[in-house]
This record gives structure tokens, C-alpha cells and sequence, in this order.
């Protein structure tokens, strides 16, 4: 895949980024005159950014109960408008439009946009939310668009920054507000060859915000390098996060591997992401324990009884 930055779109690229059929998309064209795509020298369609724009801009008013036939009346600016009434009146509580609205910033690299939409929506939602909500949708949506070609690296590593920002903002926060109740510590780690790290990142923010220590290591750690920690903390449980690495067939070493390492300290380990989803969980340490989301990590972390148990 280049690293050349797209201004120019394929049908496809347009079904991919709307989530509408090409099929439609022709339909609507020839019935409604909704976008007026360039033809190549082989009559082949492209589409330019303003086009794509316009295209979930109509989504979002198809979602909204408008008819097409309708929609297909107004101009661009027109139904941009309609559109920012729409948000204005709903406070961006349309968690698609907020979706569409940072897939724009992000095929534009448009930061204000980006920061625009994310504020708006922290006028009626939680971090939490907008996390859960709009940022995990988003990022999945991403992971397609980046396989099928439609976006490329510098896409995606520019939304990535900036949610990670917002990340790191929050954690200070917490960080500065919250008072450290439980003598619990859970070290956050990505292993070795390992860079997606927007998800601990995350799983830091809630751990600080309930109360307990954590120690964010992040990127690529080698196993070896955990072992300092045992020693000056007595009460550790570890966090790790398998997106691409380790490769499912090399998991159950991994697991043997960590609790070699640390002996008869039956220290826990916590491990979220793709990887996990078809390791047999009969098969695993006792001290290892497969969340299958976010969201029971932090339920788990949330309770008063022991989390360890």
C-alpha cells in the first residue's frame, strides 16, 4: 500500500466509507443527479472529497426520515445545512453522524473538524461514552477502510494521534482529581513487536480512575523486562493487550513463558484484543485470565471483591 494521500475516489472507495451500496450510489446519480463524479479517458467514475462529504451528509438525512427524492432537490450547501440544523437540534447526539463527521476529518486531515465534533459531543456525553460509543466504532470502520485500500497509513496514524491526545488529556485528569484508594497495581503492556495502542491506553484511563496504580509501559515490552517490577511491587497484576502479536498459535508458550519467568509468584495476567479470540480458555494458566472486551475488564475492575478471585 503508498503513502500517497487520496484526494480522488473510487465507487467502491464511497461504498466502503458510507456504508451505501455502489449500486445505489449509481441509481441515486442517475435519478437524482446527487454527485457528479469525473469520468477517466475509460470512462471509469472518480469521486472527489467534496463528493464523499455529500454522500454522508445524505446518510445521515436518509437516516433522519428524509426521502431521497426529496434530498436529491437541495444543493450541496443546502443539505449541508439541513444537516447542521439536524446536529444543532440533537446536540450530535447521532452517534453515526459523529462517526461520519471524524471519517471526514480524517480523509481531509482536518484537526479542527476532528476537535469541532469531539467537543460537541462532551457537551451531552461522558469521555467514557464518547470512547465506547464513537471512538471503538470508528476505529473498527478504520481497520476495514485500511484493508480494502480505501485508506492508507498517514489516515490512519493522523486519527490515531488524535484520539491517543484525548486519551492522555483524560488520563491526566484523573490522574490529578482522583485519589489513589486501593494499594493494587496493574502494570500496562503491549508484548514485543506489538504498536496498536489505543485500547491500553483506554484501559489505563479507567484503571487510574478507580483508584489504583497503574504503570503504563506501553509499546513492544519484551517479557524479560517485567521482571524488575514483582520486586518493588508486592501486590501486581499485569494488563496486556494481543492485536496482532502474539500469533494465536504462539499464545500458550507466551503464557507458559510469563509464568516461568516469574516463578511461584502466581502473578495475574489480564489480556484483551483479537488475537485472543480462539484460545481455549481450559487450556490456560490459572493466573491468566481472556477478557473478551473492554468493558468486562472494566466491570471487573469496578467491583469491591477481589479482582484476582
Amino acid at each position: 500500500m503508498n503513502n500517497v494521500v487520496k484526494t480522488k475516489f473510487s465507487i467502491k472507495d464511497l461504498e466502503s466509507l458510507s456504508g451505501i451500496k455502489a449500486h445505489t450510489i449509481r441509481i441515486w446519480e442517475k435519478r437524482y443527479n446527487l454527485l457528479e463524479p469525473e469520468r477517466t479517458h475509460t470512462n471509469i467514475r472518480t469521486y472527489a472529497l467534496s463528493d464523499l462529504q455529500k454522500l454522508l451528509n445524505v446518510v445521515f438525512l436518509t437516516e433522519n426520515k428524509y426521502k431521497i427524492s426529496k434530498i436529491g432537490q437541495y444543493s450541496s450547501e443546502e443539505i449541508a445545512a439541513i444537516v447542521a440544523q439536524i446536529v444543532s437540534e440533537k446536540s450530535i447526539s447521532n452517534q453515526n453522524h459523529a462517526i461520519n463527521s471524524f471519517k471526514i476529518a480524517m480523509m481531509n486531515f482536518d484537526q479542527h473538524l476532528f476537535h469541532k465534533t469531539y467537543n460537541v459531543l462532551l457537551e451531552v456525553k461522558s469521555f467514557e461514552e464518547v470512547f465506547y460509543e464513537s471512538f471503538i466504532p470508528l476505529l473498527h470502520e478504520i481497520g476495514l477502510l485500511w484493508q480494502t485500500d480505501t485508506i492508507n497509513p498517514s489516515h490512519e496514524h493522523f486519527i490515531f494521534n488524535l484520539i491517543k491526545q484525548k486519551i492522555l488529556l483524560n488520563i491526566e485528569k484523573k490522574q490529578q482529581t482522583v485519589t489513589q484508594e486501593s494499594d493494587r497495581t496493574f502494570a500496562l503492556y503491549l508484548p514485543e513487536n506489538e504498536i496498536h495502542e489505543l485500547g491500553l491506553l483506554f484501559l489505563n484511563y479507567e484503571i487510574v480512575s478507580r483508584g489504583y496504580k497503574a504503570i503504563y509501559l506501553g509499546q513492544s515490552i519484551m517479557l524479560e523486562n517485567l521482571k524488575y517490577l514483582s520486586i518493588n511491587h508486592p501486590n501486581l497484576s499485569f494488563v496486556s493487550y494481543f492485536t496482532v502479536q502474539p500469533a494465536r498459535e504462539d499464545i500458550p508458550s507466551y503464557f507458559n513463558d510469563f509464568n516461568d519467568m516469574f516463578g511461584e509468584q502466581d502473578l495475574h495476567l489480564y489480556v484483551l484484543g483479537n488475537m485472543t479470540g480462539d484460545i481455549d480458555e481450559s487450556k490456560i494458566p490459572s493466573n491468566v485470565r481472556v477478557m473478551l472486551s473492554m468493558r468486562e475488564f472494566v466491570n471487573l475492575i469496578a467491583k469491591h471483591t477481589p479482582i484476582y478471585a
